[in-house]
């Protein structure tokens, strides 16, 4: 199983920003294609973006088109997901999670979720 580990979530205020990074536990792997999930505790677990090939593919779901910006780098191995004007209803928890490449919803690559990472928007 590729396992991968989220940081970065907050508590933040409405309107405000925040990036998540996503890594690989080990730096002997990088997975082709990373996305985020996120889940608020009465609600469905749903993709929230998916990247892969440095973008060539890419996608988010229409909640969070035009304010989430998702990127990965070759370089770091790092996934970026850039969340700007940021709303109650983005409250969650954020998983980073290997996915199916070119898929769309979101489907895991694997059966692991991790810990994920706690973002908190107040009003």
């Amino acid at each position: 199983q590729v396992r991968l580990v989220e940081s970065g979530g907050d508590t933040v205020q409405a309107g405000g920003s925040l990036r998540l990074s996503c890594v690989p536990a080990t730096d002997r792997y990088t997975t082709p294609c990373v996305g985020w999930f996120r889940q608020d505790s009465d609600k469905e677990r749903e993709g929230v973006a998916g990247i892969g090939f440095d973008g060539g593919w890419q996608n988010y779901a229409d909640s969070v088109q035009g304010r989430f910006t998702i990127s990965q780098y070759n370089t770091n191995n790092t996934v970026y997901l850039q969340m700007n004007s940021l709303s109650p209803e983005d409250t969650g928890m954020y998983y980073c999670v290997a996915v199916q490449c070119w898929k769309w919803p979101l489907r895991r690559y694997n059966d692991y979720w991790g810990q994920g990472t706690q973002v908190t928007v107040s009003s």
